[in-house]
This record gives C-alpha cells, sequence and structure tokens, in this order.
C-alpha cells in the first residue's frame, strides 16, 4: 500500500527532547533529517521551531508536499488536532493548544496529527509485519491471511495501536489503550509501571537492594544479563522476566478482546531473548472456571512468529475433512484458532514514519 506512491509528505518525530523532521515518497525517508531541540517548555519557542524545521525540509524537496502527517506524545483529540492534557515531556501544551489547524494555517495544506502507538501499529499493518506474515503464509502454501494487528511499543511507556480489517481503529476518542490496565503483581497499580524503562530499572535496584543500581539504563542492566558487565546476571534476567508477564498479561487482555497479531517494536526489543519466554508463557496461561475447568487465557493458540519451526505449525493448523450432512461432499475444516507476535523488523520509528505517511494519504484518498 504506497509503497509506489509519487507524493510527497513531510513527518515529524516528536520527542520531548528533540525534534526530527523529514520527508517521505513512497513509505521511504527522501531527505536528510533535520533536527532541533524541541524547546517543550515554552509554547512560543516550540511552534516556531516546528514552523522553522517544517520549512527547511520543504525547501529541499523538488515537488509541493500534499500534507504533514506525525505521531505527538499523551493525551489529544486527534481528530482536531487539539493537544492537550498531562504531558510530562511537553509541559506547555497541558492547557491545549490547537496545533494542527496552526500548522494548517502556515503551510497552507492537510495536517494530520496522530498518537504514535497508532501509527507504530498502521505503519506495521500497511508496510511492515503484517505485509510479511501474509507473504511468508502465502510463500508456504498457506491460505489464510490476516488483517487485525496490535502493535506495542516497549520504551518511556507500554503504547499501543490496533488496525482491525486492514485500517486504523482510532477508537471512539483516539483513546485505545492498554497502559492503564492492572499490573498482574499490583492490581492496584497500572500494567505500564511493571512493563516500561522505569520498570526494569527499578526491579533490578530492588533485586540488587543497592539504590546505585536504579541509574543504570535497560542497556546497562541487559549487558549485565549478558554478562559483558559487572553486576547481578541473574537479577538483570529477573527484572526483563517480570516485565515479560507483566506485558504478557497486557497482551493477553488485548488480543481476546481483539483477536489479532502482535508486533512489538520500541528500544527495549533488543532485550527479547529475556523478555520474551515470560511474555509468551502469561499468554499460553490458563484460568479457570468455578467447577475447576481449565480455560486458556487466550483462547486463539499463540505462536511466536519469529521462530521458524513455529511459523510452520501456524500456517499448517490441523487441517481435516468433515462430511456435509445429507450430500457425500467434504469440506475442510482447522479448527485451531491461531495467534501470534512477532518483533518489528523496520523499528519503531521507521514504522511509525511509515504509518502517518500511509494515514495521511489514505485520508485524503478517501476524501475525508
Amino acid at each position: 500500500m504506497y509503497r509506489n506512491d509519487k507524493r510527497t509528505v513531510i513527518t515529524l518525530d516528536a520527542g520531548g527532547t528533540n525534534f526530527v523532521f523529514s520527508a517521505m515518497r513512497g513509505c521511504k525517508f527522501i531527505v536528510d533529517p533535520v533536527t532541533y531541540p524541541s524547546g517543550s517548555h515554552d509554547l512560543d519557542l516550540c511552534l516556531s521551531t516546528m514552523v522553522k524545521g517544517f520549512e527547511e525540509v520543504i525547501s529541499k524537496l523538488d515537488e509541493r508536499p500534499v500534507a504533514i502527517s506525525f505521531a505527538f506524545p499523551g493525551p489529544a483529540d486527534y481528530r482536531a488536532g487539539i493537544i492537550g492534557g498531562w504531558l510530562p515531556n511537553f509541559p506547555s501544551f497541558r492547557n491545549g493548544v490547537a496545533l494542527g489547524p496552526f500548522l494548517e494555517s502556515k503551510f497552507g495544506i492537510p495536517v494530520f496529527i496522530n498518537n504514535d502507538g497508532d501509527l507504530f501499529a498502521f505503519g506495521e499493518a500497511s508496510v511492515g509485519a503484517l505485509c510479511d506474515i501474509n507473504a511468508r503464509i502465502s510463500a508456504l502454501g498457506g491460505k489464510h491471511r490476516y488483517s487485525n494487528l496490535l502493535g506495542y511499543t516497549f520504551g518511556t511507556g507500554l503504547g499501543i495501536g490496533s488496525v482491525i480489517g486492514g485500517k486504523l481503529n482510532l477508537g471512539n476518542n483516539s483513546c485505545v489503550e492498554t497502559f492503564c490496565l492492572r499490573n498482574k503483581r499490583q492490581p492496584g497499580i497500572i500494567a505500564e509501571e511493571g512493563a516500561s524503562i522505569r520498570a526494569i530499572r527499578r526491579e533490578y535496584a530492588r533485586l540488587t537492594g543497592s539504590a546505585d543500581d536504579s541509574a543504570l539504563t535497560p542497556y546497562d542492566i541487559f549487558l549485565i544479563a549478558e554478562g559483558k558487565k559487572p553486576g547481578d546476571p541473574e537479577a538483570a534476567k529477573q527484572a526483563f522476566e517480570l516485565f515479560g508477564e507483566i506485558a504478557g498479561d497486557a497482551f493477553a487482555t488485548a488480543v481476546t478482546l481483539t483477536d489479532s497479531l502482535i508486533v512489538v517494536g520500541g528500544g527495549l526489543t533488543g532485550a527479547m531473548k529475556y523478555i520474551k519466554p515470560a511474555l509468551l508463557r502469561e499468554m499460553r496461561s490458563s484460568l479457570a472456571t468455578v467447577s475447576g475447568e481449565s480455560v486458556s487465557r487466550v483462547q486463539p493458540r499463540v505462536f511466536d512468529l519469529d521462530d521458524d519451526a513455529e511459523f510452520a505449525e501456524f500456517v499448517k493448523g490441523e487441517p481435516r475433512l468433515i462430511p456435509v450432512y445429507g450430500t457425500d461432499r467434504t469440506v475442510t475444516y482447522d479448527p485451531v484458532k491461531r495467534t501470534g507476535l512477532i518483533v518489528s523488523k523496520l523499528g519503531a520509528s521507521q514504522a511509525i514514519s511509515a504509518g502517518a505517511y500511509v494515514y495521511a494519504l489514505s485520508t485524503i484518498d478517501s476524501g475525508m
């Protein structure tokens, strides 16, 4: 979808520290990125920086862009282009800023702003994981095709986006979230407190009993788990394992409600070898009825789609012929419901930008 489109869309990676501006054509970046400090503490400075960055990118293009499209962190009325609410990285936006209308008035082209988790999922569904999964299924002779995808980002928080039937699910309020689900280990605390960068740091420090360890980064803790940095390897592995368990509990709820595949991206995916076993174990766990009957936590069978053997089994299923009552005909029936998890090959930043690009063009083309 839109891989060969010739139209250009301006993009922005909006971080609390830096703004990184660029442009995409055919789902690929076509100019070198332009980076400026975001000035997020000062609204006038922040908005003038945005304008300057977009103007600089546009000056590098050989044709007029058709839209500006990007992700912005935190709560917002994305359809209206209004950013506001509790924004730790953008304190100057907390009272509400009509960012989309402001940029449209400056540049005279449509402006689309979305949540980064939503655009991550949409990018992976449009040009990333979902396309690759369906292509691999076809190559192995499978007939089923998938169109529902949950995209999770592991990083500062536990971000999510949902694509249903190939279309981005924005909900009624641009508020499809799972970060605020109950934490499995601490039901009075949100899940994100156990599945985020701060959770890895906090848990490792707790396990080692050293306050000094709270200053370590997740990458430091990963190196400790690998035996490449001094520290407690078992505590490091346990910190990632707990992350996986709590994330897996949230995943199980989301998959149960949407019947989707899952793609995971973000900086912490570099430690998936320590996160994924607990995550899959949680999704594959069971609950019980009052009478003691075991019920799978997730009704479809959960496959690790990064594992070639599991992927082959995911494609094959358990098809069999069953008779059509009253006739001599048979039909093929596969009773195995299936879902699976895969780690992003695009990477979160590329997927988010691709999602922004496709969202802009698909919205323009639909006349919305």
